[in-house]
Protein backbone atom coordinates (compact mmCIF):
# COMPACT_ATOMS: atom_id res chain seq x y z
CA UNK A 1 0.00 0.00 0.00
CA UNK A 2 1.40 3.33 -1.27
CA UNK A 3 2.17 5.88 1.84
CA UNK A 4 0.79 9.36 1.09
CA UNK A 5 3.54 11.96 1.39
CA UNK A 6 3.46 14.21 3.88
CA UNK A 7 2.13 17.01 1.82
CA UNK A 8 -0.47 14.82 0.79
CA UNK A 9 -1.48 13.89 4.72
CA UNK A 10 -1.68 17.76 4.96
CA UNK A 11 -3.96 18.29 2.19
CA UNK A 12 -6.44 15.54 3.66
CA UNK A 13 -6.21 17.13 7.14
CA UNK A 14 -7.11 20.59 5.76
CA UNK A 15 -10.08 19.37 3.80
CA UNK A 16 -10.67 17.72 7.21
CA UNK A 17 -10.23 20.96 8.91
CA UNK A 18 -12.46 23.09 6.85
CA UNK A 19 -15.44 20.41 6.67
CA UNK A 20 -15.29 20.04 10.55
CA UNK A 21 -15.40 24.35 10.44
CA UNK A 22 -18.17 24.70 7.76
CA UNK A 23 -20.50 22.11 9.15
CA UNK A 24 -19.89 23.95 12.82
CA UNK A 25 -21.49 26.59 11.72
CA UNK A 26 -24.13 25.25 10.14
CA UNK A 27 -24.55 23.63 13.66
CA UNK A 28 -24.44 27.16 14.90
CA UNK A 29 -27.62 28.42 12.30
CA UNK A 30 -29.34 26.04 13.05
CA UNK A 31 -29.28 26.40 16.64
CA UNK A 32 -29.63 29.91 16.43
CA UNK A 33 -33.46 29.28 15.31
CA UNK A 34 -34.23 28.32 18.72
CA UNK A 35 -31.29 30.10 20.98
CA UNK A 36 -29.96 33.93 21.29
CA UNK A 37 -26.69 33.81 19.68
CA UNK A 38 -24.27 34.34 22.58
CA UNK A 39 -26.00 31.76 24.51
CA UNK A 40 -24.60 29.46 21.84
CA UNK A 41 -21.40 31.00 21.96
CA UNK A 42 -20.97 30.50 26.20
CA UNK A 43 -22.22 26.48 25.51
CA UNK A 44 -20.39 26.00 22.88
CA UNK A 45 -17.26 27.64 23.98
CA UNK A 46 -17.03 26.08 27.41
CA UNK A 47 -16.92 22.88 26.35
CA UNK A 48 -14.28 23.54 23.16
CA UNK A 49 -11.93 25.46 25.55
CA UNK A 50 -12.01 22.54 27.82
CA UNK A 51 -11.14 20.46 25.28
CA UNK A 52 -8.33 23.05 23.76
CA UNK A 53 -6.53 23.07 27.09
CA UNK A 54 -6.39 19.54 27.52
CA UNK A 55 -4.92 19.34 24.34
CA UNK A 56 -2.33 22.46 24.99
CA UNK A 57 -1.39 20.08 28.07
CA UNK A 58 -0.77 17.26 25.90
CA UNK A 59 1.10 18.90 23.67
CA UNK A 60 3.38 20.71 26.59
CA UNK A 61 2.15 23.82 25.60
CA UNK A 62 1.63 24.99 29.28
CA UNK A 63 5.32 24.87 29.59
CA UNK A 64 6.37 27.60 27.03
CA UNK A 65 6.75 30.86 28.96
CA UNK A 66 6.00 33.65 26.22
CA UNK A 67 7.57 37.29 26.43
CA UNK A 68 5.24 40.28 27.74
CA UNK A 69 5.38 41.32 24.49
CA UNK A 70 3.97 38.15 22.87
CA UNK A 71 1.52 38.02 25.61
CA UNK A 72 0.23 41.65 24.20
CA UNK A 73 0.48 40.33 20.86
CA UNK A 74 -2.26 37.63 22.19
CA UNK A 75 -4.56 39.48 24.06
CA UNK A 76 -4.49 41.45 20.77
CA UNK A 77 -5.30 38.95 18.76
CA UNK A 78 -8.33 37.31 20.73
CA UNK A 79 -9.59 41.11 20.84
CA UNK A 80 -9.76 40.56 16.82
CA UNK A 81 -11.09 36.93 17.44
CA UNK A 82 -14.08 38.51 19.62
CA UNK A 83 -14.80 40.78 17.09
CA UNK A 84 -14.76 38.87 14.20
CA UNK A 85 -16.61 35.77 16.32
CA UNK A 86 -19.28 38.55 16.87
CA UNK A 87 -19.61 39.98 13.71
CA UNK A 88 -19.30 36.44 11.54
CA UNK A 89 -21.92 34.65 13.28
CA UNK A 90 -24.38 37.30 13.73
CA UNK A 91 -23.79 37.66 9.39
CA UNK A 92 -24.38 33.87 9.62
CA UNK A 93 -27.64 33.72 11.43
CA UNK A 94 -29.42 36.16 9.09
CA UNK A 95 -27.03 35.12 5.11
CA UNK A 96 -26.95 31.85 3.46
CA UNK A 97 -24.10 29.29 4.48
CA UNK A 98 -22.42 29.86 1.10
CA UNK A 99 -22.57 33.82 0.90
CA UNK A 100 -21.25 34.19 4.24
CA UNK A 101 -18.57 31.53 3.87
CA UNK A 102 -16.89 32.84 0.60
CA UNK A 103 -16.92 36.37 1.80
CA UNK A 104 -14.62 34.80 4.64
CA UNK A 105 -12.68 33.05 2.07
CA UNK A 106 -11.11 36.26 0.93
CA UNK A 107 -8.81 36.65 3.87
CA UNK A 108 -5.78 35.66 1.91
CA UNK A 109 -6.35 38.46 -0.07
CA UNK A 110 -6.72 40.65 2.42
CA UNK A 111 -3.97 39.70 4.17
CA UNK A 112 -1.36 39.81 1.18
CA UNK A 113 -3.41 43.61 0.67
CA UNK A 114 -2.81 44.81 4.44
CA UNK A 115 0.46 43.06 4.46
CA UNK A 116 1.39 45.38 1.53
CA UNK A 117 0.01 48.48 2.89
CA UNK A 118 0.87 48.29 6.17
CA UNK A 119 3.87 46.42 6.34
CA UNK A 120 5.39 47.49 3.91
CA UNK A 121 5.82 43.85 2.02
CA UNK A 122 6.55 43.63 -1.72
CA UNK A 123 3.39 42.61 -3.95
CA UNK A 124 3.98 41.97 -7.73
CA UNK A 125 1.69 42.80 -10.44
CA UNK A 126 0.07 39.05 -10.57
CA UNK A 127 -1.01 38.73 -7.02
CA UNK A 128 -2.28 42.69 -7.40
CA UNK A 129 -4.36 41.49 -10.02
CA UNK A 130 -5.49 38.13 -7.97
CA UNK A 131 -6.47 40.58 -5.46
CA UNK A 132 -8.26 42.50 -7.73
CA UNK A 133 -10.23 39.67 -8.61
CA UNK A 134 -11.18 38.09 -5.92
CA UNK A 135 -12.30 41.67 -5.00
CA UNK A 136 -14.87 41.58 -7.70
CA UNK A 137 -15.98 38.41 -6.49
CA UNK A 138 -16.92 39.76 -3.41
CA UNK A 139 -18.81 42.43 -5.13
CA UNK A 140 -20.46 40.02 -6.89
CA UNK A 141 -21.89 38.30 -4.17
CA UNK A 142 -22.90 41.32 -1.53
CA UNK A 143 -24.11 43.57 -4.86
CA UNK A 144 -23.91 46.78 -2.93
CA UNK A 145 -26.68 49.14 -4.03
CA UNK A 146 -29.11 46.23 -4.60
CA UNK A 147 -31.71 45.15 -2.29
CA UNK A 148 -29.88 41.99 -1.77
CA UNK A 149 -27.06 44.09 -0.12
CA UNK A 150 -27.76 44.89 3.73
CA UNK A 151 -26.62 45.34 7.09
CA UNK A 152 -25.67 41.06 7.07
CA UNK A 153 -23.04 41.78 4.49
CA UNK A 154 -21.95 44.65 6.01
CA UNK A 155 -21.40 42.53 9.06
CA UNK A 156 -19.73 39.64 7.00
CA UNK A 157 -17.46 42.39 5.32
CA UNK A 158 -16.04 44.34 8.81
CA UNK A 159 -15.88 40.27 9.94
CA UNK A 160 -12.99 39.68 7.59
CA UNK A 161 -11.60 43.01 8.41
CA UNK A 162 -10.43 41.93 12.09
CA UNK A 163 -10.12 38.49 11.19
CA UNK A 164 -7.73 40.00 8.81
CA UNK A 165 -6.07 42.17 12.06
CA UNK A 166 -6.15 39.05 13.38
CA UNK A 167 -4.12 36.92 11.53
CA UNK A 168 -1.58 39.99 10.85
CA UNK A 169 -0.98 40.42 14.26
CA UNK A 170 0.47 36.28 14.44
CA UNK A 171 3.32 37.67 11.78
CA UNK A 172 4.74 39.77 14.56
CA UNK A 173 4.60 36.61 16.86
CA UNK A 174 8.03 34.72 18.26
CA UNK A 175 7.99 31.28 16.42
CA UNK A 176 8.23 29.64 19.59
CA UNK A 177 4.90 30.78 20.82
CA UNK A 178 2.36 27.88 20.58
CA UNK A 179 -0.38 28.29 17.83
CA UNK A 180 -2.90 25.56 20.28
CA UNK A 181 -2.28 28.57 23.61
CA UNK A 182 -2.66 30.99 20.99
CA UNK A 183 -5.95 29.17 19.39
CA UNK A 184 -6.94 28.61 23.51
CA UNK A 185 -6.58 32.04 24.39
CA UNK A 186 -8.94 33.06 21.69
CA UNK A 187 -11.42 30.69 22.57
CA UNK A 188 -11.44 32.15 26.32
CA UNK A 189 -11.95 35.63 25.10
CA UNK A 190 -15.06 34.64 22.97
CA UNK A 191 -16.44 32.56 25.55
CA UNK A 192 -15.84 35.66 28.15
CA UNK A 193 -17.15 38.40 25.57
CA UNK A 194 -20.37 35.82 24.85
CA UNK A 195 -21.39 35.63 28.92
CA UNK A 196 -21.18 39.12 29.86
CA UNK A 197 -22.87 40.19 27.10
CA UNK A 198 -25.56 37.34 27.67
CA UNK A 199 -26.16 38.83 31.13
CA UNK A 200 -28.77 41.04 30.57
CA UNK A 201 -30.58 39.12 27.53
CA UNK A 202 -31.69 36.13 29.12
CA UNK A 203 -31.10 32.16 28.59
CA UNK A 204 -33.83 30.19 26.51
CA UNK A 205 -34.90 26.67 27.21
CA UNK A 206 -32.42 24.34 26.40
CA UNK A 207 -34.37 21.35 24.67
CA UNK A 208 -32.47 17.65 24.10
CA UNK A 209 -32.40 19.08 19.84
CA UNK A 210 -30.91 22.44 20.78
CA UNK A 211 -28.51 20.57 23.10
CA UNK A 212 -27.51 18.06 20.81
CA UNK A 213 -26.65 21.02 18.79
CA UNK A 214 -24.47 22.69 20.54
CA UNK A 215 -23.08 20.27 21.79
CA UNK A 216 -22.11 18.64 18.28
CA UNK A 217 -20.75 22.40 17.12
CA UNK A 218 -18.35 22.07 20.11
CA UNK A 219 -17.03 19.04 19.19
CA UNK A 220 -16.88 19.93 15.25
CA UNK A 221 -15.08 23.21 16.48
CA UNK A 222 -12.56 21.16 18.79
CA UNK A 223 -11.94 18.52 15.99
CA UNK A 224 -11.48 21.67 13.47
CA UNK A 225 -8.51 22.89 15.70
CA UNK A 226 -6.66 19.80 16.08
CA UNK A 227 -6.61 19.02 12.70
CA UNK A 228 -5.30 22.74 11.96
CA UNK A 229 -2.64 22.26 14.48
CA UNK A 230 -1.80 19.08 12.78
CA UNK A 231 -1.71 20.64 9.36
CA UNK A 232 0.75 22.92 10.76
CA UNK A 233 2.79 19.65 12.33
CA UNK A 234 2.43 17.55 8.66
CA UNK A 235 4.06 18.67 5.24
CA UNK A 236 4.63 22.51 3.78
CA UNK A 237 1.31 24.80 5.06
CA UNK A 238 1.84 26.57 1.57
CA UNK A 239 1.78 23.73 -0.15
CA UNK A 240 -1.71 22.32 1.72
CA UNK A 241 -3.39 26.09 2.26
CA UNK A 242 -5.15 25.87 -1.19
CA UNK A 243 -6.94 23.59 0.20
CA UNK A 244 -8.90 25.31 2.91
CA UNK A 245 -11.11 26.57 0.15
CA UNK A 246 -12.78 23.00 -0.03
CA UNK A 247 -14.88 24.82 2.57
CA UNK A 248 -16.40 26.67 0.03
CA UNK A 249 -17.55 23.07 -1.47
CA UNK A 250 -19.00 22.36 2.14
CA UNK A 251 -20.68 25.17 2.59
CA UNK A 252 -22.38 25.40 -0.62
CA UNK A 253 -23.46 21.73 -0.09
CA UNK A 254 -25.03 22.16 3.43
CA UNK A 255 -26.69 25.77 3.03
CA UNK A 256 -28.39 23.16 0.13
CA UNK A 257 -29.06 20.27 2.05
CA UNK A 258 -29.60 21.52 5.74
CA UNK A 259 -31.27 24.74 4.84
CA UNK A 260 -32.33 24.60 1.05
CA UNK A 261 -29.93 27.85 0.26
CA UNK A 262 -28.40 27.50 -3.66
CA UNK A 263 -26.97 30.65 -4.62
CA UNK A 264 -27.87 32.82 -7.78
CA UNK A 265 -25.48 32.24 -10.90
CA UNK A 266 -24.04 35.42 -10.33
CA UNK A 267 -22.80 34.48 -6.48
CA UNK A 268 -21.48 31.99 -8.12
CA UNK A 269 -19.81 33.19 -10.12
CA UNK A 270 -18.11 35.48 -7.09
CA UNK A 271 -17.47 32.25 -5.28
CA UNK A 272 -15.41 31.21 -8.08
CA UNK A 273 -13.63 34.12 -8.53
CA UNK A 274 -12.78 34.58 -5.06
CA UNK A 275 -11.62 30.95 -4.84
CA UNK A 276 -9.43 31.16 -7.87
CA UNK A 277 -7.74 34.22 -6.93
CA UNK A 278 -6.76 32.79 -3.12
CA UNK A 279 -5.69 29.49 -4.97
CA UNK A 280 -3.77 31.40 -7.19
CA UNK A 281 -2.46 34.01 -4.55
CA UNK A 282 -1.47 30.91 -1.72
CA UNK A 283 0.77 29.57 -4.45
CA UNK A 284 2.38 32.71 -5.81
CA UNK A 285 3.47 33.20 -2.35
CA UNK A 286 5.05 29.54 -1.71
CA UNK A 287 6.79 29.78 -4.95
CA UNK A 288 8.14 33.54 -3.57
CA UNK A 289 9.18 31.49 -0.68
CA UNK A 290 10.99 28.97 -2.31
CA UNK A 291 13.02 31.57 -4.64
CA UNK A 292 13.76 33.45 -1.06
CA UNK A 293 16.74 30.49 -0.04
CA UNK A 294 18.13 30.56 -3.64
CA UNK A 295 19.07 33.85 -3.31
CA UNK A 296 20.30 34.02 0.07
CA UNK A 297 22.78 31.26 -1.18
CA UNK A 298 23.38 32.65 -4.21
CA UNK A 299 24.99 35.98 -2.48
Amino acid sequence: MTRLSDNARGAVLMMGSMAAFTANDALVKRAGEALPLMQILVMRGVVASLALAALAWALGAFRVRPSPRDIGLVGFRSLMEVGAAFLFLTALMNMPLANVTALLQTLPLTVTLAGALLLGEPVGWKRWSAIAVGFAGMLLIVRPGTSGFDAWSVYALVAVLFVTARDLVVRRMSPGVPSILVTLSASVAVTVFAALASVGQGWAQVTAREGALVLGAAVLVSGAYLLSVLVMRVGEVSAVAPFRYTGLVWALLLGWVVFGDWPESVTLAGVALIAASGVFTLRRERRLRRRQPEKIRRT
